[in-house]
């Protein structure tokens, strides 16, 4: 799978974003006409990561975001009310998105190797098709309620968990080496956070996310790969769906 192929599979365009934020909020936004509030909510959001990337979300004010958006104060009002709302609602939307597709993709998947591929791919494929949404999560965290810290701290802890459980499936079957798998995780989140938040630096010398992406697995397979056993693992699962052990 590469980034084209990931494209194709899933849709993540601005208008299927905001139409899944209006389907999860439709109680509290005051406007009922769904083709309006999509519109509306996506020249919100553009300009809240806009403004945030420039300032910081906590310099923003409404009436930023009002002109921003050429938006009445009443109107902003009708889709949240507050800036806090907003924020949580950026940050809620960003990590359910991330949860479905990632287990999605993972439950595709039968061996370990592959599994962990499959992981480490697609949250990568992910930051890059909604990169102003992770790197914007990444830096307003610190601003957040507690309630939504801890929230932000589990959703980290979660994927990080998510990698650590394959490398640990995979020390099971005897296709990884024993390495720490805790720390093995958090190497390989680190790794992929860097794509998102220094995303310039990667652009300046010509790298694409699918050479990055290329670079991430073969680093990570080689410090953990176990390769003889890995095959073992998989002709023995052939063998075993097929009857007679043919």
């Amino acid at each position: 799978m590469d980034y084209s192929d990931f494209q194709n599979k899933i849709s993540l365009s601005k208008q299927d974003l905001c139409r899944e934020v209006y389907r999860e909020n439709r109680r509290s936004i005051r406007v009922k006409k769904e083709d309006t509030v999509v519109k509306n909510l996506e020249r919100i959001f553009d300009a809240t990561l806009k403004i945030s990337n420039k300032k910081g979300f906590q310099a923003m004010s409404m009436r930023d975001l009002s002109r921003e958006t050429k938006l009445s104060m009443g109107a902003l009002y009708s889709y949240f009310s507050s800036k806090e709302e907003l924020l949580a609602i950026l940050q809620h939307q960003r990590r359910a998105i991330t949860k479905r597709i990632l287990e999605t993709h993972i439950a595709q998947e039968s061996y370990p190797a592959a599994k962990l591929h499959a992981a480490i791919l697609t949250h990568l494929y992910l930051s890059e098709a909604m990169q102003p949404w992770f790197y914007f999560s990444y830096m307003e965290a610190k601003n957040l309620s507690q309630p939504e810290q801890d929230l932000a701290v589990e959703s980290e802890r979660y994927t990080e968990k998510v990698f650590e459980d394959i490398l640990r499936e995979g020390q099971a079957r005897g296709c990884f080496l024993a390495r720490d798998p805790q720390l093995t995780a958090s190497i390989i989140k680190a790794m992929l956070q860097d794509w998102y938040l220094k995303r310039s630096k990667y652009a300046q010398r010509n790298i694409s996310v699918d050479r990055y992406g290329r670079f991430v697995w073969q680093f990570i397979e080689a410090f953990i790969s176990n390769a003889k056993e890995e095959l073992q693992a998989r002709q023995t699962g052939a063998g075993k769906r097929a009857p007679n052990g043919r």
